[in-house]
């Protein structure tokens, strides 16, 4: 018996990604739950598992190939006989329509959604300008006002597409439709709506046309990598949405170093590394519970300010295919140590491209810490539906008036990027200054809570 595995869903709002590895070749026999390829989404590499068993007879994807949802990915023979006592059931009294029945019964989810997917599909293969397209940092809807994510969205792919394209968040749109079924009509219309009233900053992005930069040499092109895009349009998206305002900072970290090094053989033999941005996290944890409006969300479409019980904190991590924010979660309930070694071990699943959807989803507040390459201030994009954002540079040994004398002190720059609309100046300063002061006041952070 022939059977085909279809690539099956990805999550919300995701329709493709690019082939990054195949883990499978002609000839060798899969189980189910097998990874059978790499696959790049929009912030992320996943492994796609095996939804059947049998003998690979055909591959029909290769690295650097664009996957779709739907989209034949293996042909297997062998399969058990388990598979075909399904047969009968299905009622069904061609042989072609029988087969195909059986074969796709494993992936529902592709199934159920196979006959709108591909009609959509065409023409979104036409040629576009660069930027033409603007696309959620799905599967989090970050586009202003904000609805709920967290519930399904009675819409179709194509429409749902159409809403990322145009830049409107799908999640704040009330349906026409029976049951509140959302059309396109109903998308162009919340579009309209948006662009005529005060809160229009989520007009969509238009194309720039560029010049022909051939008549002045030579030039090379290269696609964008999915992460690059993902990244230029979400923080283009956070950038038009947030009023930005960057509050600055210096910290007198020279005990906090002494006590790092001190404790840092302890925590290596425990797998990790005590760094400072490891103290960060534990630190603005800290914070979040002293100033509960920087673990916030403001909720436009419901006029409400969504205030976070939890504490997950994404730590912003220098990757070669472009920046991933990987999130810690319920920092407030670990110690330093044990934030160390998750740390150590999320950084290097980023760098590795092993990172899953889940674990970048779901923060409450942003850190990213330069200090390793350099520069002294910076002025960080927030990661929208997120509130605020803490940059890190580089410390340095400064001369501070102290007791009536100068002295030698290493200070370390901040720089908290927070979003006007929730947090006022004087907020801002004295949450930054409460950082500052748990910094230089190490005793009051413990390794072991």
């Amino acid at each position: 018996m022939v059977s085909q595995f279809k690539l099956p869903s990805l999550g919300e709002n995701i329709d493709s990604g690019e082939v990054i590895r195949v883990l499978v070749q002609v000839g060798e026999q899969i189980t189910k739950q097998q990874p059978l390829l790499e696959l790049e989404t929009e912030k992320a590499v996943i492994e796609v598992p095996s939804s059947i068993v049998g003998t690979v007879e055909e591959i029909h994807v290769k690295e650097g190939d664009k996957a779709e949802v739907g989209q034949l990915i293996l042909t297997v023979g062998g399969a058990p006989k388990e598979t075909k006592k399904e047969k009968p059931d299905s009622k069904v009294p061609p042989k072609q329509e029988s087969q195909k029945s059986e074969e796709s019964k494993e992936p529902q989810p592709v199934k159920a959604e196979k006959p709108v997917a591909r009609k959509a599909k065409k023409p979104a293969k036409k040629p576009r300008p660069a930027g033409a397209e603007v696309v959620d940092f799905a599967p989090v809807p970050i586009a202003v006002p904000i609805g709920r994510p967290d519930q399904p969205v009675p819409a179709a792919p194509s429409v749902r597409r159409f809403a990322r394209k145009i830049g409107v968040d799908i999640h704040a749109i009330q349906g026409s439709g029976p049951q509140g079924r959302i059309s396109i009509d109903d998308v162009q219309g919340h579009s309209r709506t948006l662009r005529q009233g005060p809160e229009g900053a989520v007009a969509e992005l238009e194309a720039v046309h560029l010049p022909d930069f051939t008549k002045w040499g030579e030039i090379e092109r290269k696609p964008i990598g999915n992460v690059r895009r993902k990244t230029a349009e979400h923080v283009s998206r956070s950038w038009r949405i947030i009023p930005h305002v960057t509050q600055y900072d210096k910290a007198d970290i020279t005990r906090l170093e002494q006590a790092r090094k001190r404790h840092g053989k302890k925590v290596e033999a425990a797998g990790g590394k005590l760094t400072v941005t490891a103290i960060m996290v534990k630190v603005v944890a800290s914070a979040l519970k002293v100033f509960p409006h920087f673990n916030a969300s403001i909720d436009l479409f419901n006029k409400e300010i969504i205030y976070k019980k939890y504490c997950h904190i994404g730590v912003a991590v220098d990757t070669e295919r472009g920046l991933l924010v990987p999130v810690i979660r319920d920092v407030d309930q670990k110690n330093i140590m044990d934030l160390s070694v998750e740390l150590s071990e999320i950084a290097e699943r980023a760098r590795a491209a092993k990172l899953t959807l889940e674990e970048m989803q779901g923060g409450s507040f942003t850190i990213s810490n330069l200090g390793g390459i350099g520069g002294t201030y910076f002025s960080p994009i927030i990661n929208i539906p997120e509130v605020a954002i803490l940059g890190i540079s580089r410390g340095k040994v400064e001369p501070v008036y102290q007791d009536g004398e100068l002295k030698p002190r290493l200070m370390v720059p901040l720089s908290l990027s927070y979003d006007h609309r929730l947090i006022d100046g004087a907020d801002a300063a004295r949450f930054l200054g409460w950082v500052a002061q748990a910094l230089e006041e190490p005793f009051l952070i413990s390794l072991e809570g």
